[in-house]
C-alpha cells in the first residue's frame, strides 16, 4: 500500500474542477491518508497603497485572505463526500506560489503534494518557469502532477527506469520508483510495467571512426539493456511481458509506451537540477510531462535537500 499519510493538494482558483483535490480524496480513501487543500494568494494592488499606514494595508489584507478562507472551506466541503477522511483548508499570502508551498512542506512535513498541470507551451516553459518545475526540482516530498485522467482499478502504472547505469544516484532512484510504483499498485489492484529508453550509436562516431560499425555497436548496447532490464525486473516480480526496452530519447520513449498501455499513472526519478543548468537543460520528467494524458509521480533521490531548506 502507498504509505503517504499527509498530502498537500494545491488549489487553483482559476479551475471549475480541482482535479487534484479530486485525486487526492481518491488516495486518502484508500490509504486513511488526511488532506490539506492550500490555497496560495497574493494581491498585486497591494504593492499599490504605500500611501496607507501598516494596519490599515493589514486590513486588507487579511480581508482578502478571510474572503479566500471562506471560498475554499466551501469548495471542500462541497467536494468531500467520504467525511471520514480528514480534510482542512489553508491559505497564505505569498507572492511566490512555489515558495509557499515548499514552506509548508518543509514546515509541516507532508509526504506528498498533488498539483494540477496546465498546458504550457515550449517556448514559454524556457522563458517563464512554470510552479510545477520549481516544485519538481526544489520541493523535498514527492510531486504528483494531475492531468484531466481516470484513474480506474486494474490499470497499468508504468516506472521509468535506467537500468544500464552505473551511476549509484540513478541505480537508488531505479529502486524508489519500482518500490513506489508498486505500491500503487497494490493501492490501486493495478498493473506495474517497466519502460527503459537507451541512445543509439552517436552519429560523430560513426562518421569519425571509418572502422567503428554502428550496428554491431546498436545491438551489443540493446543486449546490455535488455538483460539489464530482465535481471531488475525479475527482483522486483515484474514480468517480462511488462517490461519495455526501447532506442531513443526517454521524453519520446515514456509517453509512447505509455500511450501503448493507456498508462494512468507514470513514476519517474528527478535529479532536482535548479539554477542556469535547469534553464538550459531541464529534466527528463520536464520534458516527458506535457507529452503524457496521464498523472506524473516525480521523485527525489534519496537524502535529497531542498535548497530551500533552512
Amino acid at each position: 500500500m502507498v504509505n503517504y499519510k499527509k498530502l498537500l493538494v494545491v488549489i487553483d482558483p482559476t479551475a471549475e474542477k480541482q482535479k487534484a483535490l479530486n485525486r487526492a480524496l481518491l488516495i486518502a480513501g484508500k490509504t486513511g491518508a488526511s488532506i490539506t487543500a492550500f490555497l496560495s494568494i497574493y494581491d498585486f494592488s497591494y504593492e499599490m497603497t504605500t500611501m496607507l499606514s501598516v494596519d490599515e494595508r493589514e486590513t486588507m489584507r487579511q480581508a482578502v485572505v478571510d474572503d479566500r478562507t471562506e471560498w475554499l472551506t466551501e469548495l471542500v466541503n462541497n467536494q468531500v463526500k467520504d467525511k471520514q477522511i480528514a480534510i482542512d483548508a489553508k491559505v497564505v499570502w505569498h507572492n511566490r506560489p512555489y515558495e509557499s508551498i515548499i514552506y509548508e512542506v518543509i514546515d509541516n512535513h507532508y509526504d506528498l503534494i498533488v498539483k494540477g498541470t496546465h498546458e504550457h507551451s515550449g517556448l514559454k516553459s524556457v522563458i517563464f518557469t512554470p510552479t510545477d518545475w520549481h516544485l519538481m526540482r526544489k520541493a523535498p516530498a514527492p510531486v504528483l502532477l494531475v492531468k484531466e485522467h481516470d484513474w480506474p482499478e486494474h490499470g497499468n502504472i508504468l516506472a521509468a527506469v535506467n537500468v544500464g547505469t552505473e551511476d549509484k544516484e540513478h541505480q537508488s532512484l531505479n529502486q524508489q520508483v519500482t518500490h513506489t510504483a508498486l505500491a500503487f499498485a497494490r493501492t490501486l489492484k493495478g498493473q506495474v510495467n517497466l519502460v527503459n529508453s537507451y541512445p543509439g550509436t552517436p552519429v560523430n562516431i560513426a562518421i569519425e571512426i571509418p572502422e567503428f560499425d554502428p550496428s554491431d555497436f546498436n545491438e551489443s548496447v540493446k543486449n546490455h539493456h535488455i538483460q539489464s532490464m530482465q535481471t531488475f525486473a525479475g527482483t522486483h516480480g515484474v514480468a517480462d511481458e511488462h517490461c519495455f526496452v526501447k532506442e531513443g530519447l526517454p521524453e519520446d520513449v515514456i509517453p509512447s509506451i505509455a500511450r501503448k498501455i493507456d498508462a494512468e499513472l507514470v513514476v519517474l526519478g528527478t535529479v532536482g537540477r535548479h539554477g542556469i543548468s535547469a534553464a538550459l537543460i531541464g529534466n527528463t520528467a520536464e520534458h516527458v510531462i506535457d507529452a503524457l494524458d496521464c498523472d506524473v509521480l516525480t521523485l527525489k533521490p534519496e537524502g535529497f535537500v531542498s535548497p530551500m531548506q533552512k
